[in-house]
C-alpha cells in the first residue's frame, strides 16, 4: 500500500481536493453549470479514491489484528474468516493498483465514446445498442455522469452509431482499452429460421479536450450540415432542423450532435467531439511516425479484440488478455471492471515491452 500511495501521490491528491473544495464553496460556482458539474465531479472522484485508499489501510490493519487474536485464542472459525477477509482485501488492493497504471498523457481525462455498427445487418445495429447500454450501465454503477451527443437509429432495430461522453476523471484512461472491434455470436432474434448470426461493432474512445489543449480547426476546413433529428424507426423527433453534422474536409472526419434542442448548442457540442477526434488522430499519426523510425511497425490492437458468444455456449472473452466471463448477461449489464483491469495491465505490459 505504501508503494501505491507513492505512485498515487497522496499529497498532491489532497492539495487538489483542497483546491477543488475551495472552488465548490465559491458563491458563483453554478453560474456556469458545465464548469460546476465538472468541478464537483472531479472532487467527488478524487475524494472517493482517497477514501478508498484510507479504508483499505484500515481493513489491512483490522485483518492483522483479527488473525493475531484468532491465533492466540486458537479460534479456527475466526482465523478462517480473517483469511477470507485477507483475500477480499487483496483483490481490492489489486483493483486500486490498476489506478496507478493510468499515467499516460491523457489518461486522467474524461472519455468520449463512439460506437458504430459493422458487418451483420440488423444484428450488428442491435449489438451496437447493446454495447452502448453496457457502457452506460457501467458508468451508472460508478456514479459517473453520461452525456449523449448523438444517436443514429437503424431502420428495423438498434443503432447505426452513437457518441456519448462519460464525465469523470480517468475514464479515458480506463475505457481506452475498450477501443477496437467487438464480435457477437448468437441465434439471431431477427431471423425467422433461428439461425446463428455473427455481427460486429466498432468502439472508439478519445479524451475530452480542455481549453489548454492546442488544436486549431480553421472554419474553412469544416462543412456544416443541419438536419432534422430522427428517432427509432425513422420517426422525426424535432420539427426543426436543429441537428448538426460537422465534416472536417482534410481528414474526412464526421461528427453529429442532436441531443440539444438548439442548433447552436448542437454545433458547439459537435465541435467538442470533432476536436477530440482530431487530437486523437494527430497523436496516432505521431505514434505511427515514431514506430516507423524504430523500424517496428505493428499494431498494438487487433481488429477483433473481444468475442461475446451466446450460442452454442455462453462466454465473453478478451482476445488480447485472455480474460473471460461465463455470464454474458452480467457483462451486458455493465459488469466490466474485470475486463478493464485486465486490459489496463495488458496495455502497460505491451508498453514496457515496446520500451525495451
Amino acid at each position: 500500500m505504501g508503494t501505491i500511495g507513492q505512485v498515487m501521490d497522496l499529497d498532491a491528491m489532497q492539495r487538489d481536493i483542497a483546491d477543488l473544495s475551495d472552488q465548490v464553496a465559491a458563491p458563483d460556482l453554478w453560474d456556469d453549470v458545465d464548469r460546476a458539474t465538472r468541478i464537483t465531479g472531479q472532487l467527488s472522484t478524487l475524494q472517493g479514491t482517497l477514501d478508498r485508499f484510507n479504508e483499505l489501510l484500515g481493513r489491512i490493519e483490522d485483518v492483522g489484528i483479527m488473525a493475531e487474536l484468532a491465533t492466540e485464542e486458537g479460534d479456527a472459525d475466526s482465523l478462517a474468516e480473517a483469511e477470507r477477509e485477507l483475500e477480499r482485501v487483496k483483490k481490492a488492493v489489486e483493483s486500486l493498483e490498476v489506478r496507478t497504471l493510468l499515467n499516460g498523457e491523457y489518461d486522467a481525462r474524461e472519455a468520449l465514446v463512439s460506437i458504430r455498427a459493422g458487418a451483420g445487418g440488423v444484428d450488428a445495429a442491435d449489438f451496437a445498442e447493446m454495447l452502448m447500454r453496457m457502457y452506460v450501465r457501467w458508468a451508472e454503477q460508478h456514479d459517473y455522469k453520461v452525456e449523449v451527443y448523438e444517436t443514429s437509429y437503424a431502420e428495423e432495430a438498434g443503432l447505426k452509431s452513437a457518441t456519448f461522453a462519460v464525465h469523470a476523471p480517468y475514464t479515458y484512461g480506463t475505457l481506452s482499452v475498450e477501443a477496437g472491434t467487438h464480435r457477437l455470436v448468437r441465434i439471431s432474434p431477427f431471423d425467422n429460421q433461428g439461425r446463428r448470426q455473427t455481427s460486429f461493432a466498432a468502439v472508439e474512445v478519445v479524451p475530452v479536450l480542455e481549453q489548454t489543449d492546442e488544436i486549431d480547426v480553421p472554419d474553412e476546413e469544416i462543412r456544416v450540415d443541419v438536419y432534422r433529428s430522427g428517432g427509432p424507426g425513422g420517426q422525426s423527433v424535432n420539427t426543426t432542423d436543429s441537428a448538426v453534422r460537422l465534416t472536417h474536409i482534410p481528414t474526412g472526419t464526421v461528427v453529429s450532435c442532436q441531443n440539444e434542442k438548439s442548433q447552436l448548442q448542437n454545433k458547439a457540442s459537435a465541435m467538442v467531439v470533432l476536436k477530440a477526434k482530431l487530437l486523437a488522430l494527430k497523436k496516432a499519426e505521431e505514434k505511427a511516425h515514431l514506430d516507423s523510425m524504430r523500424g517496428d511497425v505493428q499494431a498494438s490492437w487487433g481488429d477483433q479484440m473481444r468475442n461475446y458468444v451466446l450460442n452454442p455456449y455462453q462466454i465473453v472473452k478478451d482476445l488480447r488478455t485472455g480474460y473471460e466471463e461465463g455470464n454474458p448477461s452480467s457483462v451486458f449489464d455493465g459488469d466490466l471492471d474485470g475486463f478493464l483491469e485486465a486490459g489496463i495491465r495488458w496495455r502497460r505490459g505491451a508498453e514496457k515491452a515496446a520500451e525495451n
